[in-house]
């Protein structure tokens, strides 16, 4: 186990921007950075992370957290492997005390899975470099293709000879069992070596370890495969690995491309060339999966296909997703006969770079042209490939994108548009419906077992309900308060002078959902107050408000609603403020770092969604038109005031709604002295509203 001593070391030195930014392609919004969330699919940016606080929130799914919350999310470590990344990455010491059984068998799986590829590796390197066989056919193949000596070793290429189990029976020799051997598909399941006489290429994640491999086979007569790859295991999954990830992804964000290529090969020979914002998929079609992990650090992917008929069918082939990820898509077609590398080899490197750059041609565009080429002549062929266009085109999100390529397709066909946008409008709503189907069949609950439908009620399957809050609000509360407690529960006559009203921003409580189709949660009776309180008691709660007094955010606001939780119209605020009391009476004051790191997994979110706000204040105003805020402190400085008015809204609507309950009840009442009791009550309860309402400079109308 870590100690807490490295803990706070490395939560002192990690910055969420620079670990984020490993994975994310974030642009400066204001104080706060922007970009797309690596946890959800998303077209508009809702991933916010803000580096003065050191935190993340997507206010599309609701993920959010720290630096290692961050890493345990996206790279599904365990907390200590998180701690561990972070101290690698930013050169901490680790300090470790005894970890438990059960701690330590989860880790050492994980651990050994990758140690075990590790150790893979570096076989096939060891036998391509001091073996004479490796040296020969495997050293001998890539020198071949141009490869120097430290691009083989930066890549970790390798060897594996055409032995039959020569790698699993030293791999079992130096400790490693047979089950894990075969679990990440390095021996087979009658004990052999699943990879023999290949040049060997590892496969590494976007942490650079090696999660898998793929294997190019030397033999020109054999009737095996030419490429062999890992199946996927507990730490690799190619439909979401990308070749060449790990060394481009710095050079896709520099550049706002990304370049895809087919093979292996390709990748590493403009790598060596210094071109290396290049990726490849890992031995499959493309899927929306690695597409989105493009998207991250840039909407912009030119594909490099061969110039043969198999290079022109793979470029039609499989974009349409990507343009439904809303990626500006481009592609190349190489001469006939070449390919990335022998392209590059032929021309050089600037020479390859502008013939590149000459050639790019917008996918659709690319085709129409090539479709219209081949129907020539034929109206049943034109009006299938005007079907195809316009199913392209239906799947490119942005409306204006879309417009634009109508007209340009319209006029290479020689169609009128109204026919295309007819057409597109048509597959859109097909397209929608199919999805809202598919929706409701995953959300459909599994069948239930049953030996006998006999005598068995129905089960429909409908969903349960998902707009986020009970059926029925939380019934009112009866006005219980006695007219000598109302100064001390609403402060009487003591309510802070007024002062110029600021206005709270209302959050919404962020649940995980899909952004194109759920809805924002509503919120019951005086939750966004309740809201505000709770922002401020996690955001400010051990900012001092009154430096004369040393009053701190949560003394103010804890001694002044105390006696009002029980009528909280929240239970998760009301919950949180209980929290806070508890500790408050002990002499303590709840840190920020107390509800990021909290074990209720749905107050650890709101925290993070409280304390990260989709809008900014521009500093604009006062770095570039000279234009500072003249009433009131920037909003991070504002905190005395933002309580004041929080604490002082949350009593008005409180006041508000106890008069609601004494006018009903006022009108059940017969008994005279119990009548003369609740009005007496309203008056003082109307006199704590006009003071109030003068607070706020405005004018109650209930």
């Amino acid at each position: 186990m870590i100690t807490q001593k490295t803990i706070q070391e490395i939560m002192e030195v990690s910055k969420v921007e620079d670990v984020v930014g490993d994975y994310v392609n974030l642009k400066r919004r204001g104080v706060n950075m922007i970009g797309l969330c690596p946890f959800h699919n998303e077209k508009t940016p809702s991933f916010i992370v803000s580096p003065a606080k050191n935190i993340y929130k997507c206010f599309g799914c609701g993920k959010g957290g720290d630096p290692v919350r961050f890493m345990m999310d996206h790279e599904n470590y365990s907390y200590p492997e998180a701690l561990k990344h972070l101290a690698s990455k930013y050169g901490v010491e680790i300090e470790e005390v005894q970890l438990s059984d059960e701690a330590k068998e989860e880790r050492k799986k994980m651990d050994d899975l990758l140690a075990l590829n590790q150790y893979a590796q570096q076989y096939f390197s060891d036998q391509m470099f001091e073996t004479d066989h490796g040296k020969s056919i495997g050293l001998g193949y890539f020198r071949s293709r141009g490869f120097r000596e430290e691009t083989v070793r930066k890549w970790g290429l390798g060897y594996a000879p055409d032995a039959k189990d020569h790698f699993t029976l030293g791999a079992i020799n130096d400790g490693y069992a047979k089950e894990q051997l075969q679990s990440i598909g390095l021996t087979s399941q009658y004990g052999r070596d699943f990879f023999r006489g290949r040049v060997m290429f590892p496969i590494r994640n976007l942490s650079g370890k090696v999660i898998g491999f793929g294997g190019r086979i030397l033999a020109k007569d054999a009737k095996a495969a030419k490429y062999l790859n890992s199946p996927d295991s507990e730490v690799y999954n190619k439909s979401k690995v990308l070749y060449g990830a790990h060394f481009a992804r710095v050079a896709i964000r520099k550049q706002d491309e990304c370049i895809m290529v087919e093979g292996y090969t390709d990748t590493l020979a403009l790598h060596q060339a210094g071109i290396e914002h290049v990726v490849a998929p890992c031995g499959t079609s493309l899927t929306s999966g690695q597409i989105r992990v493009i998207k991250r650090y840039t909407p912009n992917i030119t594909f490099i296909f061969d110039g043969d008929a198999a290079g022109k069918k793979a470029a039609m082939r499989g974009l349409d997703m990507v343009l439904e990820e809303d990626m500006n898509v481009r592609l190349v077609l190489l001469p006939e006969g070449e390919d990335p590398d022998s392209l590059l080899q032929t021309l050089g490197v600037t020479q390859f770079e502008e013939y590149i750059e000459r050639n790019k041609k917008d996918f659709i565009l690319f085709k129409t042209e090539q479709l219209l080429e081949d129907a020539k002549g034929d109206p049943i062929k034109k009006s299938n490939l005007i079907k195809e266009i316009i199913a392209s085109i239906a799947k490119i999100p942005d409306p204006i994108k879309r417009s634009v390529y109508v007209k340009e397709c319209s006029y290479l066909t020689g169609t009128q548009e109204q026919v295309f946008f007819s057409a597109i409008n048509k597959k859109i709503s097909e397209l929608l419906k199919k999805k809202q189907a598919q929706k409701k069949v995953e959300k459909l609950p599994p069948p239930k077992a049953s030996n006998s439908r006999r005598n068995q009620a129905p089960d429909h399957g409908f969903p349960p309900s998902d707009h986020g809050f009970p059926d029925d609000a939380p019934p009112m509360t009866d006005a219980g308060f006695p007219e000598d407690n109302l100064n001390q529960i609403f402060g009487g006559e003591n309510v802070p002078p007024p002062s110029a009203p600021i206005p709270v921003p209302e959050f919404t409580d962020v649940q995980p959902q899909d952004n194109e189709s759920k809805e924002p949660i509503r919120k019951q009776g005086d939750e966004f107050q309740e809201q505000d309180i709770v922002r401020l008691l996690i955001e400010a709660g051990t900012t001092i408000m009154d430096s004369e007094e040393n009053v701190t955010v949560s003394q103010f606001i804890l001694e002044n609603i105390e006696d009002l939780l029980d009528d909280f119209d929240g239970p998760i605020y009301a919950q949180i403020v209980r929290e806070c009391l508890e500790h408050y009476n002990k002499g303590e004051i709840l840190s920020q770092q107390y509800f990021m790191n909290h074990q209720d997994e749905k107050i650890r979110n709101m925290a993070f969604g409280l304390m990260t706000s989709p809008f900014d204040y521009s500093h604009n105003w006062d770095e570039k038109l000279e234009m500072p805020m003249q009433s009131q402190k920037k909003p991070e400085e504002n905190f005395a005031n933002d309580t004041l008015q929080s604490v002082n809204r949350f009593k008005l609507k409180k006041v508000l709604k106890i008069m609601k309950a004494n006018q009903e009840k006022l009108k059940t009442v017969s008994d005279g002295t119990e009548m003369i009791k609740i009005i007496k009550v309203q008056q003082k309860l109307t006199n704590i509203k006009m003071e109030l309402a003068a607070f706020f400079g405005s004018v109650v109308i209930k």
